[in-house]
């Protein structure tokens, strides 16, 4: 008896549950695009609901008092049926909007509704997706960066507590290895203040006429004397078509792009290869490109685009076997900003020969466009 009472009692409590999902789901006026339109069609319900009821009671005569009560109950009835859902997705943005001041951006709001509160909630839905994904950035980031500081960090630590007992002489090998990873901090505290930066929309471009050959020489003769001072042998190649090919650009933010991408062929490129800096003009489209070539092990076209996103270094084969080249993850997301702030691309070109990488740029000659006041 007992069981057969928690059936009934367990049974009746499914249909009351899926009655008043199916109830809760029931909102006629969802399809009505405007709330000024639903008002008026629940006030015109409201009016002849309550005529409708007052002309049945007059005509059975059922009395004044009793017509009007029930004309008002029932008055109250469709109105309550007709507004079901127009308030429900406010109420769903308040829960979320507290939630997400929790620090919580996963609450979505549910509404089928046309009008302009379902507009506002498909835009909330928007804004806490956009929120999560920014957030978790910032969390990944965060992660990131210490990552990356506490490893050059660390080095040091063991290199100098080794020094300071004695374990190793305070040789040149192990100064020139203790420089290395203080290189490879100051070049990683230098990205990150570049990307506060981007962040921050403080990236003003100076403007000036840039002599292509004279650029990309310059840029070329600072990355010899990097990679002769990491007993790198590599022969370099400038040629820029025609000699005397200008660009309207800021000139400091593309040696900071030239000395990214020369730096990561450097480090690519086997013993005795060469680095080619290429530049040329194409006129059907008034662009200046630039490449950027080395005779490394080349990037798999899957992981073309990876390369670009901040601290991606894992994808990109060196040569030594993909072993990790030193890099901080950061110089391409640096040189992709820079070339975005001229309105340019920067990708992953395919390369003349079967191997190595061309890392190509394109600027418009012109400068970029100047925005309208």
């Amino acid at each position: 008896m007992s069981s057969n009472l928690r059936h009934a009692r367990s049974t009746e409590v499914g249909w009351r549950q899926r009655f008043t999902t199916a109830l809760g789901e029931l909102r006629p006026l969802d399809p009505v695009r405007s709330i000024k339109m639903k008002l008026i069609v629940i006030i015109a319900a409201t009016v002849a609901m309550f005529t409708l009821v007052t002309w049945v009671g007059i005509r059975f005569d059922f009395g004044v008092l009793r017509t009007f009560p029930v004309a008002l109950v029932c008055s109250l009835l469709i109105t309550q049926f007709l507004a079901r859902g127009m308030t429900r997705p406010l109420r769903e943005m308040t829960a979320a909007a507290r939630s997400m001041a929790r620090g919580d951006y996963t609450t979505r709001v549910h509404t089928h509704s046309q009008d302009e509160v379902g507009q506002l909630a498909e835009a909330f839905n928007s804004m806490a997706q956009e929120l999560h994904t920014l957030d978790t950035q910032r969390r990944e980031m965060v992660a990131n960066v210490s990552h990356e500081l506490r490893t050059p960090v660390a080095a040091l630590r063991a290199q100098l507590e080794n020094m300071a007992d004695g374990v190793v002489p305070a040789d040149g090998a192990t100064l020139a290895a203790t420089l290395t990873q203080l290189e490879r901090l100051s070049r990683l505290i230098s990205y990150l203040l570049d990307l506060s930066r981007l962040e921050a929309g403080a990236a003003d471009l100076d403007l000036t006429d840039v002599v292509v050959q004279d650029l990309l020489q310059e840029a070329a003769d600072q990355a010899r004397h990097a990679a002769e001072y990491h007993d790198r042998a590599l022969r370099w190649t400038v040629v820029a078509t025609p000699p005397d090919l200008r660009l309207h650009a800021d000139a400091e933010r593309l040696r900071q792009v030239l000395s990214n991408l020369l730096g990561n062929a450097s480090r690519h490129s086997p013993e005795g290869g060469t680095v080619k800096l290429l530049a040329r003009y194409e006129a059907a489209s008034d662009e200046v490109v630039i490449d950027v070539v080395d005779e490394g092990e080349g990037i798999p076209e899957a992981d073309r685009a990876k390369v670009f996103e901040r601290f991606e270094q894992g994808n990109i084969p060196g040569q030594h076997g993909g072993a990790p080249t030193g890099g901080t993850g950061l110089g391409l997301a640096i040189a992709r900003w820079a070339v975005g702030l001229h309105a340019g691309t920067i990708n992953i070109a395919d390369s003349a020969a079967d191997r190595g990488t061309t890392v190509r740029v394109r600027l418009p000659a012109a400068g970029p466009p100047v925005p309208s006041p």
